[in-house]
């Protein structure tokens, strides 16, 4: 399935947003599994977000 480039932006401000709040959750009640898990997600939504700009940045221009 493809997505297109404004999705996988929004997927992922979506990841980096929740990634922030888990890795602050985690650092709070000292679960480092948890902040591990939000840094993660923090970076899958980077990979998200940057999969959507190449995209833009692909697109025929007419």
């Amino acid at each position: 399935m493809t997505t297109n480039s404004k999705s996988d932006k929004t997927e992922g401000k979506v990841d980096k947003v929740a990634g922030k709040v888990k890795e602050a959750a985690g650092k709070m009640t000292k679960d480092r599994e948890l902040e591990g898990k939000g840094k993660t997600q923090q970076a899958k939504g980077d990979a998200k977000s940057a999969k959507g700009n190449l995209k833009d940045a692909t697109k025929p221009r007419h």
